[in-house]
């Protein structure tokens, strides 16, 4: 829950408990899962970049080598997002495919939605060399897919970012007005967890977009 929160300090004090309950009882699974992978995650949140994503890579090997499955698209999700965030487009791209197929072949879609936010994210970074125009295509369609799938399953946490991720585009190419509206019909679902970092973000990027 923290982690869905964007908390990283307070993500990282649990993890910590749970690698040492695990440790103790020889849940290797449990640690591998709930333990050195969202260490990462806390690490590349918290500006270690590099051993973060070491940390969750070799995790994600110790888990799948026991046949593990479970969860799968979510984790690599958070390993997509590490390599976004120090720059590793490419490697981030071929990754989310993995994700993105590990999803059709186990039906596990619950971090579906925020799999194409990221490659729509990734791929405006990816292809900067590109036609603008098309590239700004592609990750528009990966952004509206974010959502459409996200409103099919009543996430509104992740209708919100791929939303802030298409305004964001939007705002870019002029179309402010139609990213304002599109921002403030979201945010204005919600009734409480205003202090959590996505809506703290959108409420940030309504302000610039008034």
């Amino acid at each position: 829950m923290r982690q869905f929160r964007g908390e990283a300090q307070a993500a990282c004090e649990w993890v910590e408990t749970n690698i040492a309950l695990s440790t103790e009882h020889g849940f290797c699974i449990l640690d591998d899962v709930g333990g050195s992978i969202l260490r990462g995650w806390t690490l590349v949140e918290q500006g270690q970049g590099d051993e973060g994503i070491k940390q969750m890579r070799q995790s994600l090997a110790a888990y799948r080598a026991t046949g593990a499955e479970i969860i799968r698209p979510y984790n690599l999700a958070l390993l997509v997002e590490g390599y976004r965030k120090v720059g590793r487009v490419e490697e981030g791209l071929t990754l989310l495919n993995e994700a993105l197929i590990a999803v059709d072949t186990t039906g596990e879609r619950m971090w579906e939605a925020e799999l194409y936010r990221l490659k729509g994210e990734l791929t405006l970074q990816a292809k900067a060399q590109s036609l603008r125009s098309q590239v700004e295509e592609e990750a528009e369609a990966c952004f509206l897919k974010a959502i459409k799938i996200a409103r099919q399953q009543q996430a509104k946490s992740l209708e919100l970012r791929a939303t802030m991720s298409l305004a964001r585009l939007w705002r870019q190419q002029g179309k402010k007005d139609e990213a304002q509206q599109l921002v403030a019909e979201i945010y204005g679902w919600f009734t409480e967890g205003f202090d959590t970092k996505d809506l703290q973000e959108a409420k940030a990027l309504l302000e610039e977009l008034s």
